[in-house]
């Protein structure tokens, strides 16, 4: 099990257990990390995952708002959802990538025709910049490629898909990640993909529904089939 999942699997049984109730408070990262024998940031992703879920919602500082807030009741579909993300990482890849061409073409098409909100744009074009940075390892670009395509699943304004895209997002991390070394280059291969990202914005931006779900369709489906030439 990973280390996110360790922290996900906790508050899921909390939550079925009474434990957690809506208002409730979970426990600091430092805390949630010493007792579970996991790092600091692992324990920040899974909050970031549970956040984008829709179950917990944060506040920095140190007042009584700051932590995260569990804020979704623990009913059936919630925890459904968790499961979900656990799950993910045992799906074969060509499902995930058939349901990553189902899902983001469409939230790409309805992003651009429903003129989606300028500031989430604003967010994933500052994951693209982030991803422009020199010296990032594989593994970085990836981690904030899977942000990308999330941030980008979130603007066609359906909560539901959003937070089943939030759960793909390890097993899209995992098989791209997974799939590096079958590339002849890397280096070209993150070129071509920065383009095509900036290309699928520019699209929503413009409002072209079909071009921009075109693209998204394009840009999965090409990497999945460059990863498979060796």
């Amino acid at each position: 099990m990973k280390n996110y999942e360790l922290v996900l699997s906790r508050v899921e049984a909390d939550l079925a257990a009474g434990r957690l109730r809506l208002g409730g408070r979970l426990p600091g990262e430092r805390t949630l990390a010493e007792q579970l024998g996991i790092s600091r940031p692992s324990v920040r992703e899974a909050v970031r995952v549970l956040e984008a879920m829709g179950v917990v919602r944060t506040a920095t500082g140190s007042g009584p708002e700051a932590g995260a807030v569990i804020v979704a009741e623990p009913a059936s579909p919630l925890t459904a959802l968790l499961r979900l993300h656990l799950a993910t990482n045992h799906l074969p890849m060509g499902d995930i990538v058939q349901t990553r061409v189902l899902l983001e073409s469409w939230t790409a098409r309805e992003a651009a025709q429903n003129q989606a909100d300028g500031e989430q744009l604003v967010v994933a074009e500052q994951l693209l910049d982030r991803m422009d940075e020199p010296g990032l390892t594989p593994e970085e670009f990836h981690l904030l490629d899977a942000e990308f395509h999330v941030a980008l699943s979130a603007l066609a304004g359906n909560v539901l898909i959003a937070a089943v895209m939030s759960s793909l997002r390890t097993a899209i991390h995992g098989y791209v990640l997974a799939a590096v070394p079958n590339l002849t280059d890397w280096d070209a291969t993150a070129v071509g993909l920065r383009s095509e990202h900036r290309s699928i914005v520019a699209a929503i931006r413009a409002g072209q529904g079909d071009e921009a779900a075109a693209l998204i369709t394009t840009h999965i489906e090409g990497f999945y089939r460059a990863a498979q030439l060796r």
